[in-house]
């Protein structure tokens, strides 16, 4: 079986030397150069701080760096998707399309990493297996997957919320020899779907990618469908060289827009009820929504689709008929249509004929819920009617998401309490971005963090941090901890607010659940869903109140009152 990577966890990129590090103390460590990652060694680094970034990838970007599968692109506008610090670096790039390919998007983290000089301070190909905090030092020490140490005051963990793969659990899936690739593990050398018998696993976002790339060469096309997702069209269009002047005098206003939104995205909720209009105006809203670019038909409809279910099947009913409309089978039609939710419930993915692919001869779909897989054989996908023979087998399966990527790494805290037992019963951290026990750790992008448009979130997160870091050194500190308190207040704050949404009585990764990670099953508050302005509104009571949230303190001091106690 040709998988790129046996396990599909994060592992150093061999198509780089990898030049083993001595062990080094630095003042601060980030963890990832992903989009978090790559602007937080910056902003240290301009307070004259000795920071270094660890990266598994043998390059900067993250998620962008390790999805590379065909037909992958942002799904967010790409002039929303940019860092908003740095005027030069929007002047200077040139974005080609409305929402931009993968390898567009990794030539831009490689631009700025370039262009702020930040490559001399990552080391890549190095996997972070664990993080010990010594309280008699206060110090981080940092072990890598090559052997190698590091230490460090601060940690910021930029792991990002979906970076560790998983594949389904199915029997055999090690027996199939064919080619076989995880689409967020796919690999550099080009891979074509020409002419061969394809079959992919998923319909979330990826999976919708991909099937629509696969579908224009396969020879034959096997979509086996384990969850129905609403799609929306993504109406992409180049940007041309005449218009770049224009959109960059918008910046400011993008970025504006994009702060004072419910989740950090350029669309923001229409503030009418769904069922406070007439049919008409409703059906007219709904099909201009419809017609216009990105996001704007889930984040920037009427203000209770997503928390009333009546006005949810407006929404709901007018996406099943664009699906009958576009599907020319009426059996095909029904099994894209989900059944045990209504639209927006689950991540939305954007699509450029998605649809349109089931209509061709050379496409089939298996709705694995009618005809579950049995087994995978050596030759192809056994399911409950019979072998379908495959060349090719994509898993576009999803991440262990928001805290898969903490769990690969054994971090211990005060008293080497494990991070993975304090998140025994769920995740608990103050704002999403400190955790109690686990002092000068941060954890931008982190469970109960608020998401949506994840580079313009993980930008304030990553603002947030180093005012904080600014703060301890303006005041004297070098120790800062979340109180108990503090996170209990936002921790249960963060469970109450989850079950407004509709969508929290959905299985998905947005509500903890992955039925291929052993013990995540249930559903769980795993993400902030109290909207970007709540959140922000918490994080700037809290700086102008001085982080009463926060415990912070002189390690000498504490040394001294330790050594001082009874023996």
């Amino acid at each position: 079986m040709r998988l790129q990577s046996a396990t599909i966890t994060p592992s150093g990129d061999s198509h780089r030397p990898k030049v083993r590090e001595p062990s080094r103390e630095y003042d601060a460590v980030v963890i990832g150069a992903g989009v978090a990652g790559i602007y937080q060694l910056y902003r240290l680094r301009e307070l004259g701080m000795r920071v270094h970034a660890f990266e598994a990838g043998s390059g900067p970007g993250g998620a962008w760096y390790w999805n590379r599968y065909p037909g992958a692109r942002f799904d967010s506008e790409s002039y929303s998707y940019a860092y908003s610090f740095s005027k030069e670096i929007l002047d200077e790039w040139n974005w080609s399309e409305h929402f931009a390919s993968q390898p567009e998007v990794l030539r831009y983290y490689d631009f700025v990493v370039d262009r702020l000089d930040l490559r001399p301070s990552i080391t890549f190909n190095s996997l972070v297996v664990s993080a010990q905090y010594d309280e008699h030092a206060n110090r981080w020490r940092l072990t890598l997957d090559d052997g190698s140490s590091a230490t460090a005051q601060f940690v910021v963990a930029a792991v990002g919320p979906l970076t560790v793969p998983t594949l389904p659990r199915i029997d055999g899936v090690e027996s199939f020899a064919g080619e076989a690739y995880h689409t967020a593990r796919w690999p550099r050398e080009p891979v074509t779907f020409a002419g061969k018998r394809v079959g992919v696993i998923g319909t979330g976002a990826t999976g919708v990618q991909t099937i629509q790339e696969a579908a224009k060469t396969a020879r034959h096309l096997t979509v086996f469908q384990r969850t129905a997702n609403y799609c929306a069209p993504l109406n992409n269009r180049p940007i041309t060289e005449a218009e770049q002047p224009a959109l960059k005098a918008t910046y400011d206003e993008v970025f504006t827009r994009c702060a004072t939104s419910g989740n950090w995205f350029i669309h923001d909720t229409d503030p009418r009820g769904a069922l406070s209009v007439s049919d008409e105006e409703r059906l007219a809203f709904f099909e201009k929504l419809y017609g216009e670019p990105g996001l704007g038909i889930w984040q920037g409809n009427f203000r209770d689709t997503m928390t009333d279910a009546a006005a949810n099947r407006t929404i709901t009913e007018f996406i099943h008929a664009k699906i009958r409309e576009r599907v020319e089978d009426p059996v095909t039609a029904e099994k894209l249509i989900p059944k045990d939710h209504g639209f927006g419930n689950r991540r939305v993915p954007l699509e450029t004929g998605y649809y349109e692919v089931f209509n061709q001869p050379n496409v089939d779909l298996v709705d694995l819920k009618a005809t579950p897989i049995v087994r995978i054989t050596p030759t192809g996908v056994q399911t409950t009617e019979g072998l379908v023979e495959l060349d090719m087998l994509v898993y576009a399966t999803g991440f262990d998401a928001i805290t898969g990527s903490f769990d690969r790494i054994d971090i211990r805290g005060l008293d080497g309490r494990t991070l993975k037992d304090t998140w025994a019963e769920g995740p608990r951290a103050y704002l999403g971005l400190q955790i109690s026990g686990f002092p000068n750790f941060f954890t931008p992008g982190g469970p109960l963090s608020a998401l949506g448009n994840i580079p313009r979130a993980l930008e304030y997160h990553v603002n947030w941090i180093t005012d904080v870091i600014v703060h301890m050194r303006k005041h004297g500190f070098d120790v800062v901890d979340a109180r108990p308190e503090a996170e209990a207040a936002w921790t249960d704050h963060a469970r109450e607010v989850a079950q407004i949404p509709l969508s929290s009585k959905i299985d998905s990764w947005m509500t903890g659940v992955n039925t291929n990670v052993e013990g995540k099953q249930a559903r769980n508050v795993v993400m902030y869903r109290g909207g970007a302005a709540n959140f922000r509104t918490w994080c700037e009571n809290s700086s102008a109140g001085g982080y009463p949230e926060l415990a912070f303190g002189s390690h000498a001091e504490t040394q001294a009152h330790t050594a001082a106690l009874p023996g």
